[in-house]
Parts: C-alpha cells; structure tokens; sequence
C-alpha cells in the first residue's frame, strides 16, 4: 500500500462511497457540478479553481470569467467543501513592482503550500501575454505578488509542495499566445522564486487522448514511491480539442524521471456538464486533497470551461491503476 509522505488528516473531507457497478478508478459527486457558472454576481463561467484545508474549513481560488469575458481570479470559503461563497471581487494582489502588478488577466490557479504559506500560481497576463504569475497568502485575505516565473509564453505552473534538492520547484508547460496546438512538461528549480532554471522535460504528448499536448494538473502528492501527479492531455478530433485526465509517478529525487504513466486515460468528458459549455469535452483537474488517514482523494476540476466538478478516487486504487495500466 502508497504511504503519504507529510501527508494532513482531513477528516471533513468531501466523500462520497464508489457507485455499486462503477468500474472506473475515479467516480463523480451525485451533486455536480457543485460550482455553476452564476456563483458570483457577474460571472458568466467558473471553473479550474484551486481548493485547499485550511483551519478545519476550506480556501478557495478560483477563476471566473467575468460577462465581459475578462479572467480573473476571486477567494471562495466554505465549511464542507461543497457548500461554497465565493467574493464577487477579484483579488488585489499586493505587489511592489508596478511592472508585474498591473493586472491584465488571471486564469486556472493552483495552491500549494509550502511551510506556512500558501502560494497561489496561475496564468498571469503580462502585456496581455500568458506567462506564470506567483502570489503567497498566510490567511487569504491579503495576496502578496511575487516576480513572473518564467518568460511569455507558459501555462499550467504547478509548484511541488516542499523543497526539492533545496531549491523550490515548479512544472510548467511552455506554450504560445493561442490556445496552444502542443506542448510538453518541464519541470524547473529556484532558489528563491524569482531565479528559475534547471529546466529538464518531464513528459512528452504521446498518443490518443494525450497526443496533442499535456499540462500539470493538481499540487503533486508526495508518497513513499514517488510524486503522484494528475494533468490532462488533449486530443484533437474533428470536432476540436478533447481534455481527459491521466496519472503519473514522477522520482522524489529526480521528477523530471517518470517512473509510471496511465496509457489510458483515468477520466474524460462524459456527463452532460462535462461535453456541454462554453469549451464542449473538458475535464480540467486543478485539484486534488489527500486525506492522511484513509487515502480518500477528492478531486475538483473545471468541465466545459464553464462549471465545476467533484470528484472521487484513493490514493491506492489510483496507484494500483496507474501502474496496471502504465507505458
């Protein structure tokens, strides 16, 4: 059995026991989507938010597409994990460098913490180009904005939730200004969060439903094996872009070294909310929480680029699939 490394207890967990008949590794929360699009006053769409514990409760951000269909990133709260209040304003981030600051969009957030912080990563707009915006909260009410990552062009930065080889560490997915027709995984080290390098590829797009391009997905899970990372990969049909869900250990030491990829998918667009929306045929997990004592893993992703999902799986049905059914 997979062993959490510095794993938390999460005993308000959302939870929901697997369908009888289900075959699938993960199942869907019988209340989906639990986010919908109108959550916030002038919202047109919410979706491909990151969820965190915090204090017995739950922190949120998550992106909204305003009606004018701007992006920007807002902080939601909730008891349960479910039940969610989501602030109409967006976030002011805190920054002393007007260059970085000036806000020109903000897009699929991921949170990590690391110590005592939480640090907030997204698709930050710099001159209206997409590069990885770094922000860090100790409560979520004030965001303090750090320098850029990288370069314009980059999406999907997912910070690994301690320090690797003593540095910070980072996946990233370098793309272009479009809705990018490719791309791969990097991963890259820090000293500080501003200085990046050690750039090294982690994986490439494949096939099938992965052979397009991939990007990372929720925080990293740290096992006694490895890094347990969920991301997407997208096929293209022609009908347009398909986003599914895969799983990957990547080395504790080394994680730009795969040592188990899915071949098939663990989760694609199937229900209605998930085909149906402003991008049809999305799942887009931007979140995974880990419970400590059981392995329960609730997973929250963004369908159709419209609403949000919950949903299901365990930290050792999720390995043992992964590596059945692995490259």
């Amino acid at each position: 059995m997979a062993k959490l490394i510095n794993g938390q207890s999460v005993p308000n967990l959302p939870w929901e026991e697997k369908p009888a008949g289900c075959r699938d590794v993960i199942w869907r929360s019988k209340n989906n989507p639990i986010i919908t699009r109108d959550a916030i006053s002038n919202s047109n769409s919410i979706f491909n938010s990151a969820i965190v514990p915090f204090n017995g409760e739950f922190k949120g951000v998550f992106r909204s597409d305003d009606t004018t269909r701007r992006q920007s990133l807002h902080v939601g709260r909730s008891k349960n994990g479910v039940d969610w209040e989501i602030d109409d304003e967006k976030i002011p981030f805190i920054c002393e460098d007007e260059e970085i600051g000036h806000f020109y969009f903000g897009y699929d957030p991921r949170v990590c913490k690391i110590d005592d912080k939480y640090y907030v990563t997204w698709c930050n707009g710099y001159h209206w180009k997409p590069t990885i915006g770094i922000a860090y909260t100790t409560d979520f009410e004030k965001f303090y904005q750090l320098e850029n990552a990288f370069l314009p062009f980059n999406r999907n930065g997912v910070l690994f939730p301690r320090k690797i080889n003593g540095n910070y560490a980072m996946i990233s997915r370098p793309s272009d200004n479009g809705h990018t027709p490719f791309g791969d995984i990097y991963y890259s080290e820090s000293p500080d969060l501003t200085f990046w390098g050690k750039h090294r590829l982690v994986m490439e797009a494949t096939e099938g439903w992965q052979g397009t391009k991939i990007g990372g997905g929720p925080t990293p899970i740290e096992t006694d094996e490895g890094w347990l990372t969920i991301y997407h990969g997208v096929l293209t049909s022609c009908n347009g872009f398909t986003y599914c869900a895969g799983a990957a250990l990547l080395d504790k030491d080394q994680p730009w070294k795969v040592l188990y990829r899915t071949k098939p998918y663990i989760m694609s667009p199937r229900e209605i909310y998930e085909l149906a929306g402003d991008v049809p045929n999305v799942v887009f997990p931007c979140t995974a929480i880990c419970d400590a004592d059981t392995g329960r893993i609730a997973i929250y992703y963004g369908a159709a680029d419209t609403v949000i999902g919950l949903a299901y799986t365990t930290l050792d049905g999720l390995m043992d699939f992964m590596k059945k059914n692995s490259y």
